[in-house]
Protein backbone atom coordinates (compact mmCIF):
# COMPACT_ATOMS: atom_id res chain seq x y z
CA UNK A 1 0.00 0.00 0.00
CA UNK A 2 1.49 3.66 -0.74
CA UNK A 3 1.60 6.65 1.58
CA UNK A 4 1.46 9.63 0.56
CA UNK A 5 4.42 12.24 1.75
CA UNK A 6 2.26 13.66 4.62
CA UNK A 7 0.62 10.19 5.54
CA UNK A 8 4.40 8.63 5.72
CA UNK A 9 5.35 11.80 7.52
CA UNK A 10 3.47 11.54 10.36
CA UNK A 11 3.58 7.58 10.54
CA UNK A 12 7.41 8.56 11.00
CA UNK A 13 6.77 10.92 13.76
CA UNK A 14 4.22 8.25 15.17
CA UNK A 15 7.07 5.74 15.30
CA UNK A 16 9.53 8.22 16.72
CA UNK A 17 7.37 9.26 19.70
CA UNK A 18 7.00 5.75 20.58
CA UNK A 19 10.37 5.03 20.93
CA UNK A 20 11.39 8.06 22.96
CA UNK A 21 8.02 7.02 25.01
CA UNK A 22 9.80 3.84 25.46
CA UNK A 23 13.09 5.25 26.17
CA UNK A 24 11.62 7.62 29.04
CA UNK A 25 10.37 4.20 30.80
CA UNK A 26 13.39 2.01 29.83
CA UNK A 27 15.90 4.19 31.50
CA UNK A 28 14.00 5.11 34.48
CA UNK A 29 13.76 1.14 34.93
CA UNK A 30 16.93 0.91 34.60
CA UNK A 31 17.91 3.66 37.19
CA UNK A 32 15.61 2.16 39.75
CA UNK A 33 17.31 -1.36 38.53
CA UNK A 34 20.43 0.05 39.37
CA UNK A 35 20.34 1.09 42.37
CA UNK A 36 17.93 -1.77 43.78
CA UNK A 37 20.79 -4.17 42.59
CA UNK A 38 23.80 -2.11 44.60
CA UNK A 39 21.34 -2.56 47.13
CA UNK A 40 21.27 -6.23 47.02
CA UNK A 41 24.89 -6.98 46.06
CA UNK A 42 25.81 -6.46 49.63
CA UNK A 43 24.48 -9.53 51.21
CA UNK A 44 26.48 -12.61 50.10
CA UNK A 45 26.96 -15.77 51.87
CA UNK A 46 24.67 -17.52 54.55
CA UNK A 47 22.60 -14.15 54.30
CA UNK A 48 21.11 -15.28 51.21
CA UNK A 49 19.27 -18.42 52.29
CA UNK A 50 17.14 -15.18 54.42
CA UNK A 51 17.21 -12.67 51.38
CA UNK A 52 16.68 -14.74 48.51
CA UNK A 53 13.42 -16.52 50.22
CA UNK A 54 12.04 -12.93 51.55
CA UNK A 55 12.90 -11.25 47.96
CA UNK A 56 10.98 -14.30 46.40
CA UNK A 57 8.00 -14.35 49.16
CA UNK A 58 7.73 -10.11 48.18
CA UNK A 59 7.28 -11.60 44.08
CA UNK A 60 5.14 -14.34 45.03
CA UNK A 61 2.50 -11.45 46.85
CA UNK A 62 2.99 -8.93 44.16
CA UNK A 63 1.70 -11.41 41.60
CA UNK A 64 -0.60 -12.56 44.28
CA UNK A 65 -2.34 -9.10 44.68
CA UNK A 66 -2.05 -7.62 41.20
CA UNK A 67 -2.58 -10.72 38.89
CA UNK A 68 -0.36 -12.96 36.97
CA UNK A 69 1.85 -10.76 34.22
CA UNK A 70 2.23 -13.50 32.14
CA UNK A 71 5.38 -14.59 29.95
CA UNK A 72 6.63 -14.32 26.27
CA UNK A 73 4.45 -16.60 25.29
CA UNK A 74 1.63 -15.07 26.36
CA UNK A 75 3.12 -12.11 24.82
CA UNK A 76 3.27 -14.07 21.49
CA UNK A 77 -0.16 -15.73 21.62
CA UNK A 78 -1.33 -12.07 21.81
CA UNK A 79 0.32 -10.42 18.61
CA UNK A 80 -0.64 -13.71 16.78
CA UNK A 81 -4.52 -14.22 17.61
CA UNK A 82 -5.73 -11.51 19.63
CA UNK A 83 -5.08 -8.82 16.87
CA UNK A 84 -1.71 -7.74 17.98
CA UNK A 85 -3.13 -6.00 21.78
CA UNK A 86 -0.48 -6.40 24.54
CA UNK A 87 -2.58 -5.17 27.72
CA UNK A 88 -1.49 -2.38 30.29
CA UNK A 89 -2.98 -3.42 33.11
CA UNK A 90 -0.54 -6.28 33.59
CA UNK A 91 2.24 -4.02 33.70
CA UNK A 92 2.28 -2.50 37.48
CA UNK A 93 2.37 -6.79 38.29
CA UNK A 94 5.35 -7.18 35.93
CA UNK A 95 7.21 -3.98 36.90
CA UNK A 96 7.10 -4.70 40.38
CA UNK A 97 7.64 -8.17 40.36
CA UNK A 98 10.54 -8.31 37.61
CA UNK A 99 12.32 -5.58 39.88
CA UNK A 100 12.49 -7.45 42.86
CA UNK A 101 13.61 -10.92 40.85
CA UNK A 102 16.19 -9.14 39.17
CA UNK A 103 17.55 -7.06 41.61
CA UNK A 104 17.60 -9.55 44.60
CA UNK A 105 19.84 -11.68 41.85
CA UNK A 106 17.39 -13.99 39.88
CA UNK A 107 19.14 -15.34 36.77
CA UNK A 108 16.88 -13.40 34.70
CA UNK A 109 17.21 -10.38 32.78
CA UNK A 110 14.99 -6.75 32.10
CA UNK A 111 14.68 -7.84 28.69
CA UNK A 112 11.54 -9.67 29.28
CA UNK A 113 9.66 -7.20 31.19
CA UNK A 114 11.02 -4.70 28.90
CA UNK A 115 9.27 -6.05 25.79
CA UNK A 116 6.22 -6.45 27.52
CA UNK A 117 5.88 -2.82 28.72
CA UNK A 118 7.03 -1.38 25.55
CA UNK A 119 4.80 -3.60 23.47
CA UNK A 120 1.97 -2.66 25.40
CA UNK A 121 3.17 0.94 25.02
CA UNK A 122 2.46 0.03 21.26
CA UNK A 123 -0.77 -0.74 22.02
CA UNK A 124 -1.96 2.09 24.30
CA UNK A 125 -0.04 4.66 20.92
CA UNK A 126 -2.89 2.08 18.46
CA UNK A 127 -5.83 2.79 20.36
CA UNK A 128 -5.17 6.84 21.36
CA UNK A 129 -4.79 7.19 17.56
CA UNK A 130 -7.77 5.11 16.24
CA UNK A 131 -5.74 2.12 15.02
CA UNK A 132 -6.73 -0.93 14.21
CA UNK A 133 -5.92 -4.94 12.48
CA UNK A 134 -2.19 -4.23 11.17
CA UNK A 135 -1.62 -1.24 12.08
CA UNK A 136 -1.80 -1.70 15.44
CA UNK A 137 -0.30 -4.92 15.77
CA UNK A 138 2.46 -3.02 13.72
CA UNK A 139 3.09 -0.51 16.35
CA UNK A 140 2.95 -3.13 19.08
CA UNK A 141 5.68 -5.13 17.64
CA UNK A 142 7.63 -1.55 17.26
CA UNK A 143 7.35 -0.76 21.03
CA UNK A 144 8.79 -4.25 21.28
CA UNK A 145 11.49 -3.96 19.29
CA UNK A 146 11.97 -0.70 21.04
CA UNK A 147 12.58 -1.65 24.61
CA UNK A 148 14.52 -4.79 23.48
CA UNK A 149 16.72 -2.01 21.72
CA UNK A 150 17.35 -0.02 24.56
CA UNK A 151 19.16 -2.67 27.03
CA UNK A 152 21.41 -3.99 23.88
CA UNK A 153 22.26 -1.20 22.34
CA UNK A 154 21.26 -2.86 18.84
CA UNK A 155 18.11 -1.18 17.21
CA UNK A 156 18.49 -3.81 14.06
CA UNK A 157 19.14 -6.86 16.16
CA UNK A 158 16.03 -5.35 18.61
CA UNK A 159 13.56 -5.42 15.72
CA UNK A 160 14.50 -8.81 14.13
CA UNK A 161 14.33 -10.16 17.56
CA UNK A 162 10.60 -8.59 17.92
CA UNK A 163 10.20 -10.41 14.35
CA UNK A 164 12.08 -13.65 15.24
CA UNK A 165 10.47 -14.11 18.52
CA UNK A 166 7.06 -14.25 17.48
CA UNK A 167 7.71 -17.42 14.90
CA UNK A 168 9.91 -17.70 11.93
CA UNK A 169 7.50 -18.43 9.35
CA UNK A 170 5.61 -15.01 10.31
CA UNK A 171 8.94 -12.59 9.77
CA UNK A 172 7.87 -12.52 5.71
CA UNK A 173 3.91 -11.53 7.25
CA UNK A 174 5.14 -8.76 9.51
CA UNK A 175 7.85 -6.98 7.17
CA UNK A 176 5.84 -4.18 6.97
CA UNK A 177 6.70 -3.49 10.86
CA UNK A 178 10.57 -3.26 10.33
CA UNK A 179 10.64 0.23 9.33
CA UNK A 180 8.37 0.96 12.21
CA UNK A 181 10.39 -0.67 14.67
CA UNK A 182 14.06 0.66 13.69
CA UNK A 183 12.36 4.06 13.70
CA UNK A 184 10.91 3.68 17.18
CA UNK A 185 13.99 1.43 18.50
CA UNK A 186 16.60 4.03 17.79
CA UNK A 187 14.41 6.86 19.32
CA UNK A 188 14.05 4.58 22.05
CA UNK A 189 17.76 4.07 22.19
CA UNK A 190 18.95 7.99 21.78
CA UNK A 191 16.81 8.87 24.73
CA UNK A 192 17.54 6.24 27.23
CA UNK A 193 21.52 6.74 26.84
CA UNK A 194 21.21 10.16 26.91
CA UNK A 195 19.29 9.90 30.51
CA UNK A 196 21.60 7.05 31.62
CA UNK A 197 24.50 7.75 30.21
CA UNK A 198 25.81 4.46 29.54
CA UNK A 199 28.25 3.59 27.06
CA UNK A 200 27.19 2.74 23.45
CA UNK A 201 30.33 0.50 22.60
CA UNK A 202 30.52 -2.94 23.42
CA UNK A 203 29.63 -4.46 26.78
CA UNK A 204 32.08 -7.20 26.91
CA UNK A 205 35.72 -6.78 25.94
CA UNK A 206 36.73 -9.96 24.13
CA UNK A 207 39.81 -10.27 22.28
CA UNK A 208 39.26 -9.30 18.85
CA UNK A 209 39.49 -12.67 16.18
CA UNK A 210 40.68 -12.30 12.85
CA UNK A 211 38.79 -14.53 10.45
CA UNK A 212 41.30 -15.65 7.84
CA UNK A 213 40.16 -19.24 6.48
CA UNK A 214 37.19 -21.23 6.12
CA UNK A 215 38.58 -23.44 8.68
CA UNK A 216 36.85 -20.70 11.08
CA UNK A 217 33.24 -21.33 9.54
CA UNK A 218 34.17 -25.04 10.24
CA UNK A 219 34.93 -24.13 13.75
CA UNK A 220 32.23 -22.08 14.02
CA UNK A 221 29.81 -25.12 12.66
CA UNK A 222 31.14 -27.12 15.28
CA UNK A 223 31.01 -24.43 18.41
CA UNK A 224 27.36 -24.55 16.79
CA UNK A 225 26.83 -28.38 17.42
CA UNK A 226 27.91 -28.22 20.85
CA UNK A 227 25.83 -24.87 21.98
CA UNK A 228 23.00 -26.53 20.09
CA UNK A 229 23.67 -29.71 22.78
CA UNK A 230 24.31 -27.53 25.38
CA UNK A 231 20.60 -25.87 24.12
CA UNK A 232 18.59 -29.77 24.73
CA UNK A 233 20.30 -29.98 28.07
CA UNK A 234 19.11 -26.74 29.04
CA UNK A 235 15.69 -27.45 27.82
CA UNK A 236 15.48 -30.59 29.75
CA UNK A 237 16.54 -29.44 32.91
CA UNK A 238 13.99 -26.27 32.73
CA UNK A 239 11.19 -28.90 31.84
CA UNK A 240 11.98 -30.98 34.71
CA UNK A 241 11.61 -27.82 37.10
CA UNK A 242 8.44 -26.71 35.46
CA UNK A 243 6.59 -30.18 36.17
CA UNK A 244 8.46 -29.92 39.80
CA UNK A 245 6.69 -26.99 40.61
CA UNK A 246 3.60 -27.69 38.80
CA UNK A 247 2.98 -30.50 40.85
CA UNK A 248 2.99 -28.78 43.98
CA UNK A 249 -0.34 -27.67 44.95
CA UNK A 250 1.22 -24.56 46.31
CA UNK A 251 0.13 -20.64 46.40
CA UNK A 252 2.21 -18.69 44.15
CA UNK A 253 3.63 -16.71 46.71
CA UNK A 254 4.83 -20.12 48.45
CA UNK A 255 6.50 -21.70 45.28
CA UNK A 256 8.06 -17.97 45.13
CA UNK A 257 9.49 -18.23 48.27
CA UNK A 258 11.02 -21.62 47.48
CA UNK A 259 12.39 -20.70 44.79
CA UNK A 260 14.28 -17.84 46.19
CA UNK A 261 15.17 -20.35 48.79
CA UNK A 262 16.73 -22.56 45.72
CA UNK A 263 18.39 -19.80 44.10
CA UNK A 264 20.21 -19.09 47.60
CA UNK A 265 21.67 -22.34 48.22
CA UNK A 266 22.90 -22.38 44.21
CA UNK A 267 24.20 -18.70 44.97
CA UNK A 268 26.28 -19.74 48.62
CA UNK A 269 28.03 -22.27 46.21
CA UNK A 270 28.36 -20.61 42.47
CA UNK A 271 28.44 -16.75 43.61
CA UNK A 272 28.49 -16.76 39.92
CA UNK A 273 25.14 -17.77 39.20
CA UNK A 274 23.55 -14.83 40.96
CA UNK A 275 22.03 -12.04 38.94
CA UNK A 276 21.25 -12.17 34.89
CA UNK A 277 25.02 -12.44 34.01
CA UNK A 278 25.65 -9.26 32.55
CA UNK A 279 28.63 -8.67 34.64
CA UNK A 280 29.11 -12.25 35.65
CA UNK A 281 29.83 -12.33 32.09
CA UNK A 282 33.09 -10.55 32.68
CA UNK A 283 34.34 -12.34 35.44
CA UNK A 284 33.99 -15.50 32.51
CA UNK A 285 36.29 -13.52 29.99
CA UNK A 286 39.07 -12.48 32.04
CA UNK A 287 39.35 -15.24 35.33
CA UNK A 288 41.34 -18.22 34.88
CA UNK A 289 39.58 -21.46 36.13
CA UNK A 290 39.76 -25.21 35.94
CA UNK A 291 37.22 -26.96 33.35
CA UNK A 292 35.53 -29.21 35.72
CA UNK A 293 34.56 -25.39 37.70
CA UNK A 294 33.35 -24.11 34.63
CA UNK A 295 31.61 -27.12 33.66
CA UNK A 296 29.50 -27.42 36.93
CA UNK A 297 29.02 -23.40 37.10
CA UNK A 298 27.44 -23.63 33.30
CA UNK A 299 24.75 -26.75 34.93
CA UNK A 300 24.62 -24.73 37.93
CA UNK A 301 23.47 -21.61 35.77
CA UNK A 302 20.86 -23.88 33.85
CA UNK A 303 19.61 -25.02 37.00
CA UNK A 304 19.48 -21.76 38.25
CA UNK A 305 17.41 -20.14 35.27
CA UNK A 306 14.72 -22.62 35.02
CA UNK A 307 14.06 -22.55 39.13
CA UNK A 308 13.64 -18.45 38.29
CA UNK A 309 11.49 -19.00 35.85
CA UNK A 310 9.52 -21.43 36.72
CA UNK A 311 9.52 -21.07 40.00
CA UNK A 312 7.64 -17.82 39.39
CA UNK A 313 9.97 -15.10 39.25
CA UNK A 314 9.73 -12.40 36.19
CA UNK A 315 12.71 -11.71 34.00
CA UNK A 316 14.55 -13.17 30.59
CA UNK A 317 16.61 -15.68 29.73
CA UNK A 318 18.86 -14.03 26.92
CA UNK A 319 22.13 -12.93 28.92
CA UNK A 320 21.92 -15.71 31.27
CA UNK A 321 22.18 -18.18 28.39
CA UNK A 322 24.83 -15.83 27.00
CA UNK A 323 26.89 -16.33 30.25
CA UNK A 324 25.78 -20.65 29.80
CA UNK A 325 27.19 -20.67 26.90
CA UNK A 326 30.51 -18.05 27.38
CA UNK A 327 31.29 -20.96 30.29
CA UNK A 328 30.85 -24.16 27.83
CA UNK A 329 32.59 -22.08 24.99
CA UNK A 330 35.70 -21.33 27.25
CA UNK A 331 36.14 -24.80 28.12
CA UNK A 332 36.74 -25.75 24.46
CA UNK A 333 40.06 -24.05 23.77
CA UNK A 334 41.32 -25.68 27.09
CA UNK A 335 39.91 -29.31 25.72
CA UNK A 336 42.22 -28.46 22.75
CA UNK A 337 44.57 -25.78 22.22
CA UNK A 338 43.77 -25.12 18.34
CA UNK A 339 40.46 -23.86 19.25
CA UNK A 340 40.25 -20.27 19.16
CA UNK A 341 38.70 -18.70 22.37
CA UNK A 342 36.93 -15.45 21.39
CA UNK A 343 35.16 -17.29 18.53
CA UNK A 344 34.46 -20.51 20.85
CA UNK A 345 32.77 -18.43 23.25
CA UNK A 346 30.67 -16.33 21.08
CA UNK A 347 29.85 -18.87 18.71
CA UNK A 348 28.43 -21.06 21.65
CA UNK A 349 26.62 -18.36 23.27
CA UNK A 350 25.05 -17.84 19.71
CA UNK A 351 23.86 -21.66 19.31
CA UNK A 352 22.65 -22.20 22.34
CA UNK A 353 20.69 -19.00 22.52
CA UNK A 354 19.02 -19.71 19.17
CA UNK A 355 18.46 -23.36 19.71
CA UNK A 356 15.89 -22.14 22.51
CA UNK A 357 14.62 -19.15 21.43
CA UNK A 358 14.80 -19.35 17.75
CA UNK A 359 16.46 -16.04 16.81
CA UNK A 360 19.32 -16.59 14.39
CA UNK A 361 18.85 -13.40 12.76
CA UNK A 362 18.82 -11.25 16.06
CA UNK A 363 21.04 -13.42 17.83
CA UNK A 364 23.99 -12.86 15.42
CA UNK A 365 23.48 -9.02 15.51
CA UNK A 366 23.22 -8.77 19.36
CA UNK A 367 26.19 -10.38 20.20
CA UNK A 368 28.19 -8.69 17.37
CA UNK A 369 27.16 -5.73 19.16
CA UNK A 370 27.57 -6.78 22.33
CA UNK A 371 31.16 -8.45 22.14
CA UNK A 372 32.41 -5.72 19.22
CA UNK A 373 33.10 -8.61 16.84
CA UNK A 374 33.96 -7.23 13.74
CA UNK A 375 33.39 -10.31 11.09
CA UNK A 376 29.92 -11.61 12.17
CA UNK A 377 29.84 -14.70 9.79
CA UNK A 378 30.63 -17.19 11.82
CA UNK A 379 28.33 -16.23 14.44
CA UNK A 380 25.79 -16.34 11.46
CA UNK A 381 27.16 -20.08 10.89
CA UNK A 382 26.75 -21.38 14.77
CA UNK A 383 23.32 -19.34 15.58
CA UNK A 384 21.87 -21.35 12.04
CA UNK A 385 23.25 -24.47 12.58
CA UNK A 386 21.64 -24.17 16.70
CA UNK A 387 18.82 -23.17 14.94
CA UNK A 388 18.55 -26.07 12.31
CA UNK A 389 19.68 -28.48 15.33
CA UNK A 390 16.48 -26.96 17.56
CA UNK A 391 14.17 -29.18 18.94
CA UNK A 392 11.04 -29.66 16.90
CA UNK A 393 8.99 -28.78 19.80
CA UNK A 394 10.20 -24.98 20.37
CA UNK A 395 11.13 -24.34 24.01
CA UNK A 396 8.43 -21.64 23.63
CA UNK A 397 5.40 -23.18 22.38
CA UNK A 398 3.39 -20.56 21.30
CA UNK A 399 6.11 -19.95 18.36
CA UNK A 400 4.10 -23.01 16.49
CA UNK A 401 0.88 -21.42 16.72
CA UNK A 402 -0.49 -21.97 13.22
CA UNK A 403 -4.19 -20.34 13.73
CA UNK A 404 -5.34 -17.78 11.49
CA UNK A 405 -3.96 -14.29 12.31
Amino acid sequence: MKHSPITLTRSVLLWAALGIVCGLFAAAYWIVLFHLMHGFEQFSGLSLLAVMPLAGLFIGLVIHKLGNPGEIGLIIDNIHLNNGRLRMRENPSMILSSLASIASGGSAGPEAPMVQVTGSMGTWFADRFGLTGDALRTLSIAGMASGFTVLFGAPLGGTFFALEILHHQHVVLYAEAILPAVVASCAGYTIFVAITKLGIGPIWQLPQHSVSSLFDFSEAIIFGVIGAIAGWLFITIFRACERGFASLSLPIYCKTTLAGFGLGCLALFFPLTRFFGEHQLEAIIDGKFAVSFLLALEIAKMVSISITVTGGWRGGIIIPLFFTGACLGKVLPMLYSGFNETLAMICVMAALNTAVTRTPISTTLLLAKLTGFSTFTPILFASVVGFFLSPRHPFIASQLSTKQE
